[in-house]
């Protein structure tokens, strides 16, 4: 049996599998924080963050604290899952 090379998931079928309601936290470094968060203020290099986002990758929130993104998440009745 041969298998079919796997394809990128359009970024539109992320946002219909969440339906609004999936979320996923992701470990950030400081010194990538620009490229999701481009309106942060400058940020000392090193630093361990953790950024909740929606399904289809949206930012929602840059934080140091892992349970407070997780907190936020289910005050907003998001389900979270984590990428590593």
């Amino acid at each position: 049996m041969t298998r079919e090379p796997s394809k990128p998931m359009p970024e539109s079928e992320f946002e219909r599998l969440g339906g609004g309601q999936i979320a996923y936290l992701r470990p950030l470094r400081s010194e990538h924080v620009r490229a999701l968060f481009p309106q942060a203020p400058e940020l000392a290099p090193g630093l361990e963050l953790w950024a909740l986002l929606s399904a289809e990758g949206r930012p929602i929130l840059l934080t140091d604290d892992k349970d407070a993104a997780i907190a936020n998440a289910r005050q907003n009745d998001l389900q979270t899952l984590s990428l590593h």
